[in-house]
Formats: C-alpha cells, sequence, structure tokens
C-alpha cells in the first residue's frame, strides 16, 4: 500500500511539473488569440450574439442539403438498375426527378436562388 501511494505521488508530481513548464514554455500571448477562438460563418466571437442572420444565407444552406440528400438517394438508385425491369425503373426515376426539378422550380421562383446584395 505505501509503495501504490509513493508512486501515485512521484506520478502526480511529474505530471503537474510538466504540465507547468509547458505552460511557461508555450508561446501564448495577446496576439494569439485569435488563433484559438472559433470561426463561425464569418461572425466574430468577441461581439455580441445578437447580429441580424442573412436568410439568404440559410436558404442556401436548406437548399443545399435537400439536394445533397438527393445525391444519396440517386446513388443507390443508379445500382439498383440491374436489378429492376427499364420500364419500372424509368418511371420511378422520372417521378423522382420531377418532384426534385419540381422543388427547385418553386425555389428559384419563391427568389431564394437570387443573390441581391
Amino acid at each position: 500500500m505505501k509503495i501504490l501511494l509513493t508512486l501515485s505521488s512521484i506520478i502526480f508530481m511529474i505530471t503537474f511539473f510538466l504540465m507547468i513548464l509547458a505552460s511557461t514554455i508555450s508561446k501564448k500571448s495577446f496576439m494569439d488569440r485569435e488563433k484559438s477562438s472559433p470561426f463561425e460563418c464569418g461572425f466574430d466571437p468577441k461581439s455580441t450574439a445578437r447580429l441580424p442572420f442573412s436568410l439568404q444565407f440559410f436558404l442556401i444552406g436548406v437548399i443545399f442539403l435537400i439536394f445533397d440528400v438527393e445525391i444519396a438517394l440517386l446513388i443507390p438508385l443508379i445500382l439498383t438498375m440491374k436489378l429492376s425491369n427499364l420500364l419500372s425503373y424509368f418511371l420511378f426515376t422520372s417521378f423522382f426527378l420531377f418532384i426534385l426539378l419540381a422543388g427547385l422550380y418553386h425555389e428559384w421562383n419563391q427568389g431564394a436562388l437570387d443573390w441581391a446584395i
């Protein structure tokens, strides 16, 4: 028991010494604080958190997610082409792409794709 306590205290002292040594040797300065700060969508993390957010940026993000899921659904559709007959595959693929193109047309018609600066 005495050996375990001695070894634990030695390990604790070595660890504490290495932590103190690393913090004194490291080159932290006031000028380097921007490097370690988070960067989120172009906002300055040191300013107020209640800044107006661009709705167009949000809509483009949502449209990207929708069409990203579209690609994830189209790849297995291409791989299952060998397993189904050509007519049912063509009808299902046409219906799926028609829904996606109708959604894209709706977004375009609503003005979500217009970047008025």
